[in-house]
């Protein structure tokens, strides 16, 4: 719902959804539409059983198909191979938790540019790390600054620059707190399909933008921390159809070597 209030506000119509059974996918995008009274939103939509048609869009969201396998290993490369082919730029956003390879390998061997292709299933952990430290520190979500980083679900949880409404967390949530969230995170992996959602949407709407926002994204990296072209989850500007910079958050020397160590 979030991209169609973004896409009724700024005007950019139409969106399409495809699938290689057009008949599921016209239903799916007729799903939403009616759902967009709802929201009090107005998008048009349209169905395409060619993943070519998605030509011209701001952002290309790869998920999964509604009844065949899901769009990763050779199924998936040959797709983003096939948009590259195509002559389409992106930017790409692998939105399922399987994706984590597949991003590795459209970077590696489809040459899909590594600043034009991010996977969001991940931030949700993100989201849900923040729900939490919430709930122990009596504070909303919101007012929660905490970066997860790191390879799921080997996730590394910066402890040591976390801050709640401007307090360090170390100060507000008991130690064993801190520590009880971090043993359950792989537990979190994969997150919902919901969870998920909410996190690629941010993403789509800040690459579709010159807002230049930062968000927690899996993305290939260049050797700056662990192994050159290998995926984990970084802090990402992103805007203008592209990560525009990563970067690594501030991290004890503890945080740091576990960080390295799942990226090894």
């Amino acid at each position: 719902m979030r991209l169609l209030e973004y896409a009724d506000a700024h005007g950019r119509h139409p969106r399409r959804r495809t699938d290689r059974r057009r008949h599921r996918a016209a239903g799916k995008a007729l799903d939403i539409r009616q759902a967009g009274a709802l929201g009090r939103v107005d998008v048009e939509l349209h169905a395409a059983a060619d993943p070519l048609d998605a030509a011209g869009a701001d952002v290309i969201v790869l998920a999964d198909p509604v009844a065949d396998p899901a769009w990763d290993g050779e199924a998936g490369l040959a797709l983003l191979s096939r948009f590259v082919r195509a002559g389409l730029a992106g930017p790409f956003v692998l939105a399922a938790a399987e994706h984590v390879v597949l991003l590795e390998r459209a970077v590696a061997e489809a040459k899909v540019p590594a600043d034009r292709i991010l996977g969001s299933a991940g931030a949700a952990i993100a989201g849900a790390v923040r729900a939490l430290v919430g709930l122990e520190a009596s504070a909303a979500a919101a007012d929660v600054s905490v970066a997860v980083v790191g390879r799921p679900p080997g996730f590394s949880i910066a402890w040591s620059s976390a801050v709640v409404a401007g307090a360090l967390v170390t100060e507000r949530v008991a130690p064993h707190r801190l520590a009880a969230i971090a043993h359950g995170l792989p537990k979190l992996w994969p997150p919902g399909p919901q969870a998920i959602a909410a996190a690629t949407a941010g993403m789509a709407e800040a690459l579709a933008t010159r807002g230049r926002r930062v968000h927690f994204a899996m993305t290939v990296g260049d050797g700056d921390i662990g192994r050159r072209g290998a995926a984990a989850m970084l802090p990402c500007m992103l805007g203008e159809g592209r990560v525009l910079a990563r970067a690594v958050p501030s991290l004890s020397p503890q945080e740091r070597t576990e960080l390295q160590n799942a990226l090894a």
